[in-house]
């Protein structure tokens, strides 16, 4: 199968899980976006697993580490999303929330990739 058909593959896949788990987490809250939050985290956490398990585990093939990474996580991650959120909460005036939103996805993503590398590789950095 082509590469680039794998790719729109994963981003159907990645699209709909991004649409349920980000409602799902987002539900019950109002002004936070909670849901972005939750799904950059997700998608960092398993994106470092996936590039790791590829690198140190060689568990992927090429095939699927591009349906998983550029395809799935490509659209299930939410940079833009995160983005124009951040913006709306400047414009509204909510400074705090806004750089709670910024401090936070920033810090759980880098700390899931960091997760996603030790639950991989271990603590012995290669």
């Amino acid at each position: 199968m082509s590469l680039w058909l794998i790719v729109g593959l994963g981003g159907f896949v990645g699209a709909i899980l991004r649409y349920w788990i980000s409602g799902w987490i987002q539900s019950g809250f109002v002004t936070f976006p909670l849901g972005t939050l939750g799904v950059n985290f997700l998608g960092s956490l398993v994106l470092a697993l996936v590039m790791y398990a590829s690198e140190y585990r060689g568990l992927f093939d090429e095939q699927v580490r591009v349906f998983l990474t550029i395809g799935v996580l490509g659209s299930f991650t939410t940079m833009s999303t995160f983005s124009f959120e951040s913006m709306k909460l400047l414009e509204q005036s909510e400074h705090m929330m806004f750089g709670l939103n910024l401090v936070g996805t920033v810090s759980l993503c880098l700390l899931a990739v960091f997760l996603g590398k030790i639950l991989v590789v271990g603590m012995g950095m290669k």
